[in-house]
């Protein structure tokens, strides 16, 4: 294995970014995501229901929580793309990744203050509002495969293939580690 793609296998701070082979990245991202894929099923239900307050009241909110989530996610992220070697194709595809995440978390900042404007009112999510959110998680699908296409195609923060060999060695009862 090359110097390089060793070194993106490590974490710049493993207290900060996760262990050796367990990065944080990873765990964290599944707020965004799962707050804003929510807030659009919200939208979509608001505009169905006869009484949309709490549905518009509720997306709102989870539009909130993926920000914050993101913002989270994005600071131990930066940390795993420190570990990527610069000039590199893996670089530049988790710098690609990194912008297009911050473009969709800016996005989705702009639709809560939109929508914060509107707070009090029980009316269905607005339109604008609702393509917003579609077109902000399209963005988010985009940089998912970039993610994904670091850490499945070029190994970013996984552990070298000697150590994955191990899981898939056969021993018996007496000879596994716990």
């Amino acid at each position: 294995m090359s110097e390089q793609a060793e070194h993106g296998k490590r974490p710049v701070s493993a207290v900060l970014a996760g262990p050796y082979g367990h990065p944080f990245h990873p765990i964290l991202v599944t707020v965004p995501i799962g707050a804003w894929v929510s807030s659009l099923v919200f939208d979509v239900a608001s505009r169905i229901v006869g009484d949309p307050g709490f549905l518009t009241k509720g997306s709102l909110w989870l539009i909130a929580i993926g920000v914050l989530g993101a913002l989270a996610a994005a600071t131990i992220g930066f940390l795993d793309l420190m570990a990527i070697p610069t000039g590199t194709p893996a670089f530049r595809t988790g710098v690609t990744h990194m912008s297009l995440n911050l473009a969709v978390t800016a996005s989705y900042a702009v639709n809560f203050v939109w929508r914060g404007a509107d707070y009090g009112t029980p009316d269905a999510v607005e339109i604008g509002q609702l393509l917003l959110s579609a077109v902000s998680l399209a963005g988010l699908a985009a940089a998912g495969y970039l993610g994904g296409r670091l850490v499945f195609r070029d190994g970013v923060r996984v552990v070298d293939e000697a150590t994955q060999a191990d899981a898939f060695e056969h021993r018996s009862r007496h000879d596994r580690h716990p």
